[in-house]
């Protein structure tokens, strides 16, 4: 007799207790082995003092049991109060969001009837990174952080996914057009990935482009992967294209613990009244019992709940009299599920579940370690506060007095637009100044103590520095941009 899996279990707030207690209800009836340790996060955490919304006791929890069931939050108003779905992710390596979004036409109404997408979004890194800082009295900015292990991991993941779950497309959304080295090099490593996977088709799309084809045209799609950002928006814009936000389920893969829930929120003006959808939480929990290898569980409820919606049964956020036949709360919705266990839908097409592969133990075992690269320093961008209105050659006349002999200044640049040596029209300047110094023979590289001097002779020159970016060479090619204009 196999052992019970144990897993961590948070009811959350709002409608959280009832759709968890209704989603439980049902894996359990359908024969779940698991074992649940319970955990409270969320707002009466945050509201004891925790900013984390978390106890220091719950992460024993989870990374004692690897798997996470949580239901909605609600994260207080006002600041200082930080992200529980972001700390988790990050601070328990969950690097891949996975959300199906389909359509469950006739019975739930779509203007997409054809619709099967799976959306993979990298969940650690690009502007989540959450390094923000405020500059100058004008700019304020956030680094957008892109690596290759990251990349390489969430582009594997996407690869191993759609062949593990028959999938024979695969395709990327990217911003390279703009930020070339950023989502460049995204793009560069799902095309060198891609090419491990001859059996799979490979497409790239510039990602508003690309949104607009998913809005217009999801049957051209199967599974897509994407940066966090991008990820974020076009996986909540897909799951309420199917027809309903509320029926769609999440997963938040990692090695250290794996999280499972649903996209929507805690909703809690619904709190209390046995009116909440549990269909999102349930077809997490569904995923849920996939990953910890119970696929005879996770086939009998999701084609026990995909017969439930067939036969009209539904929640008041999907019931339309034209379509439905019975309009049921929370708790009998549980019921209706559990009393169609056994049974499969006869015009939505059934689920199989089973272990063809394993997506995180594949991309685990095929990860690369790359050589190191020659890398030369051969100048810094200094950014200054300064005026938005004075003459730029007075910035650049003082900027050519202290620099040392090593650098010359090649460009003042700002919001990324050239305005020194002057361009042809002159933009809307804030005060925030790019001025750049590099190297006048490439193939020399400086040591950190000549950008050292430059600051220091700034500083005693009263210019403003407010941040630097060294420039370097990888392998003799630059690894930055050039200002528009220059």
């Amino acid at each position: 007799m196999s052992k019970n899996t144990p897993i961590t279990v948070a009811y959350g707030d709002g409608i959280g207790p009832e759709i968890m207690t209704a989603s439980l209800d049902i894996l359990q009836a359908a024969g779940a082995k698991i074992d649940i340790e319970i955990i409270e996060i969320g707002e009466k955490v945050y509201l004891k003092g925790n900013s984390a919304g978390i106890e220091n006791s719950s992460w024993e929890s989870l990374l004692k049991t690897k798997v996470f069931y949580k239901a909605p939050i609600t994260t207080p108003q006002g600041g200082g109060f930080k992200s529980l779905n972001v700390t988790t992710r990050k601070t328990l390596g969950q690097f891949a969001n996975v959300r199906p979004c389909v359509s469950y036409s006739p019975f739930v109404q779509t203007k997409h009837p054809v619709m099967d997408v799976t959306i993979i979004r990298e969940n650690e890194e690009d502007l989540y990174a959450g390094i923000e800082h405020r500059q100058t009295q004008d700019v304020t900015q956030c680094l957008k952080l892109i690596s290759y292990p990251g990349s390489e991991r969430i582009v594997r993941y996407a690869f191993e996914y759609a062949r593990a779950n028959y999938k024979k497309k695969v395709t990327c959304f990217v911003k390279d057009n703009i930020m070339k080295i950023t989502d460049g090099l995204f793009h560069k490593i799902f095309d060198e990935i891609g090419e491990e996977y001859p059996d799979i088709t490979k497409e790239t799309w510039i990602v508003d482009i690309g949104a607009a084809k998913l809005a217009t045209s999801p049957e051209d799609f199967e599974v897509i992967v994407m940066e966090n950002l991008y990820g974020d928006i076009l996986s909540d814009v897909a799951a309420q294209m199917t027809g309903s936000v509320g029926l769609a389920g999440s997963a938040n893969i990692g090695v250290r613990c794996s999280m499972f829930e649903a996209i929507h929120g805690s909703a809690p003006r619904r709190a209390g009244k046995n009116l909440a959808n549990p269909s999102g939480l349930l077809l997490a929990g569904v995923m849920m019992m996939a990953h910890i290898k119970q696929f005879d569980v996770a086939t009998k409820v999701h084609n026990a709940w995909l017969k439930t919606i067939e036969d009209g049964i539904h929640t008041y956020d999907i019931f339309k009299e034209e379509v439905s036949k019975k309009l049921v709360g929370t708790k009998e919705f549980a019921q209706e599920v559990i009393a169609r266990l056994g049974e499969n839908p006869k015009i939505l097409r059934p689920v199989q579940y089973f272990a063809k592969s394993d997506p995180l133990a594949e991309v685990e075992s095929k990860m690369t370690t790359r050589p190191d690269e020659k890398k030369d320093l051969i100048g810094v961008d200094m950014f200054v506060q300064w005026s938005r209105s004075e003459d730029m050659d007075i910035l650049a006349k003082q900027l050519i007095e202290i620099k040392p002999a090593d650098l010359e200044l090649v460009v003042i640049s700002n919001r990324g637009v050239k305005v020194w040596p002057k361009g042809i029209v002159e933009p809307m300047r804030v005060d925030h100044y790019r001025c750049r110094f590099e190297t006048k023979d490439k193939t020399k590289p400086i040591s950190h103590s000549v950008i050292a001097e430059l600051l220091e002779k700034a500083g005693k020159a009263g210019i403003d520095f407010v941040k630097t970016e060294n420039l370097y060479y990888f392998e003799g090619k630059p690894g930055y941009s050039l200002a528009q204009g220059q």
